[in-house]
């Protein structure tokens, strides 16, 4: 099948584009890396009136430093994210992350932050984005908006962005040197979206876990960050009895669904087991780093 007729506009700057998706009054698509979004306009899932490109405007293609945070611009492609020393150094656990996103083709034209607006609920970056508390940066004819990540989701590929907003670039916190990380994901083959993942990332203090973050994906409607099981291990050494209570939660907490890739009760088995060896590495690399070993 080929695409609805569309036009073409490729934006030299954030205002250009901006104007542009107004004028479209809802019909128009931004484009930057493009591997969700040309599949859909292929399969007329989508038929915009016009399509402006984001990726000459300056500015857009960098992973920035601002303090605790890293700003990952909206033309940053993921095989710039797995690769960058900032992520490396400042956030291991998005490096891991990064090994699970799809296959090479699509990495090299991919974006971070095309990822997170296209919302998918089995997708790793928009899970990364909640675990470490991003801030999405919108702009419109009408000015800048900073979204929490916690209210961008909004359901299954859907997001809070207005339909006269793109996204510019998105903040998401570093994490310290003695954090400890662990990421699991399962899926049927490498690169398919996942069945179901955990990335999780703690310290140790005073021989207990703190700055516990606990998020999930493939496992609901949207990607979750599930604060029940950061407070059930906050303050806890990691043991055999405390997973296997992460694991029993879990089930109260969790409603995945049934489709043609898993069932809901197979979906809940893996969040526990994924739990449990996300938490163990967790653990394992906290403790390694806090003791001044590399991780």
């Amino acid at each position: 099948m080929k695409p609805a007729p569309f036009e073409y506009l490729a934006a030299t700057s954030a205002a250009e584009a901006a104007e542009a998706l107004a004028a479209a009054n809802g019909d128009g698509k931004i484009i930057a890396g493009g591997q969700s979004l040309m599949p859909m306009i292929n399969f007329r899932l989508v038929k915009p009136t016009i399509l402006i490109d984001i990726n000459r405007i300056a500015g857009l293609d960098r992973i920035e430093k601002h303090g605790e945070r890293l700003r990952i611009g909206a033309t940053v492609r993921h095989r710039m994210t797995a690769t960058d020393a900032l992520v490396h150094r400042h956030i291991p656990i998005l490096h891991d992350a990064m090994h699970h996103v799809a296959h090479l083709t699509v990495r090299n034209r991919g974006t971070f932050c095309g990822s997170v607006c296209h919302a998918d609920p089995a997708a790793e970056m928009p899970v990364m984005t909640l675990l470490l508390d991003g801030t999405i940066t919108a702009l419109s004819i009408r000015g800048e908006r900073q979204i929490a990540a916690s209210d961008f989701f909004v359901g299954s590929l859907m997001t809070a962005l207005e339909p006269d907003e793109f996204v510019t670039s998105i903040d998401i916190d570093t994490l310290p040197p003695e954090t400890g990380w662990g990421f699991e994901e399962f899926s049927r083959r490498h690169g398919d979206f996942a069945l179901a993942c955990v990335a999780t990332t703690l310290r140790i203090v005073d021989g207990v876990a703190g700055d516990v973050r606990f998020g999930m994906m493939g496992v609901g409607e949207t990607p979750l960050r599930l604060p029940d099981i950061e407070t059930l291990v906050e303050g806890q050494a990691i043991s055999e009895m405390l997973l296997q209570d992460v694991s029993e939660t879990l089930k109260g907490l969790l409603h995945p669904n049934t489709d043609i890739h898993a069932s809901a009760d197979y979906r809940l088995h893996l969040a526990g087991a994924l739990a449990r060896r996300a938490l163990r590495d967790a653990w394992t690399r906290a403790t390694l780093r806090k003791d001044g070993a590399d991780a």
